[in-house]
């Protein structure tokens, strides 16, 4: 595996040539997780003091993580939720009940500590690493303007949400972003976001995807009802029709109809798949963000944790689109990366459960048909 070095890279200085030769060396260094490793894993869990498969889900991430890490005894070294933030030129046609000012002031909440999801990734015993890919108004802390691309994409209902050049920068800006949290010592990330109107692009880029209408992924993000939520789903048709994305080239889906925070967060799941390491989706941003990954590299999705049913409808058509369903089912529609911080102590709790449950042949006790394949 050929990998890539960010500290030489120059992301905002390179050119669009430049920028897609990096993502495609990511890209086509992606593998297939190691099938042996996982039966070892099986392996192990068939052999402890329960009926066969009893834990189901439990057992279900054990044995991604086995064949993600490569061993039939993976191990979480460091826990991180990757915060991408940006904002959207789209709010000008009343797609969320939010201003767009909320998005910084959210920011500078999950700096100081006081965001939902600072709470739950507290909790988790993991760490919340807050990113501006795109926030509208400068950010007055310089080192979180280092990976910020442009002040907020442009109005997808009028033209393309960003340039092609633009799309590469967030995608290799996220990965960079992935890649530094891994040489950390963490192993382990969650995708989060903040961004108000991001549930547009996002509902854009899932129907696309998909091929389901506009009508069927589009919830009502920060609280839009009757003739407003009527009004989003027209607004996205429209910035659909108007840029016709190349579903066939996901850069373009991107820079058509996306988000540079949504960009990031592709970028992470990709690099973070290069590197052998999971992903732990959140809702509908997040799940936009991972199937675009797919996109790039349909073995991305092997790499992919669910976590939450958000309550924006969208995320369940392209997590089936997928072939992935979700694992808690709490009514949440925060975002931030929430639902997938939950998710941390029960994917820890999968390999407490390999690595600490007696089995029948340790503790005497009686097997039978119960336990048998």
């Amino acid at each position: 595996m050929n990998e890539v070095n960010f500290k030489n890279l120059d992301i905002k200085g390179a050119s669009e040539t430049e920028l897609e030769i990096v993502l495609n060396e990511i890209i086509k260094g992606i593998e297939k997780i190691d099938l042996d490793s996982a039966k070892g894993m099986e392996d192990r869990l068939d052999a402890k003091i329960k009926p066969l498969k009893s834990l189901g889900v439990l057992e279900d991430i054990a044995i991604q993580l086995a064949g993600v890490q490569r061993t039939a005894y993976p191990k979480i070294l460091g826990k991180a939720v990757l915060l991408m933030a940006g904002d959207h030129g789209v709010v000008k046609e009343g797609v969320s009940a939010a201003p767009q000012e909320v998005t910084a002031q959210l920011y500078y909440s999950y700096l100081n500590g006081g965001g939902g999801i600072n709470v739950l990734t507290n909790h988790a015993g993991g760490k919340v690493i807050c990113n501006n890919i795109g926030i509208a108004s400068p950010i007055e802390i310089p080192e979180h303007m280092v990976n910020h691309i442009k002040f907020g994409t442009d109005n997808i209902a009028e033209g393309p949400a960003m340039t092609r050049k633009e799309a590469l920068q967030a995608i290799l800006t996220g990965a960079k972003i992935a890649s530094e949290a891994i040489e950390s010592g963490i192993n382990i990330l969650a995708s989060g976001e903040v961004g108000i109107g991001n549930t547009t692009p996002s509902a854009a880029i899932i129907s696309a995807i998909t091929g389901c209408s506009v009508e069927e992924v589009t919830g009502s993000g920060t609280g839009l009802k009757g003739d407003a939520l009527k009004n989003k789903q027209e607004v996205i048709k429209r910035a659909i029709k108007i840029n016709n994305p190349d579903l066939n080239d996901p850069i373009d889906i991107l820079a058509k109809i996306g988000g540079l925070e949504i960009a990031a967060m592709v970028g992470a799941i990709l690099q973070a798949s290069h590197q052998s390491v999971p992903t732990i989706l959140d809702g509908i941003i997040s799940s936009a963000a991972a199937l675009v990954a797919s996109k790039f590299n349909p073995l991305t999705v092997d790499y992919m944790i669910t976590s939450h049913s958000s309550e924006e409808k969208g995320e369940l058509f392209a997590l089936e689109h997928m072939g992935l369903k979700p694992r808690l089912f709490f009514n949440m529609r925060l975002g931030e990366g929430t639902g997938a911080a939950l998710m941390f102590p029960i994917v820890e709790a999968a390999l407490k459960v390999a690595d600490e449950m007696a089995t029948f042949e340790t503790s005497g006790v009686m097997e039978g048909e119960f336990s048998r394949k």
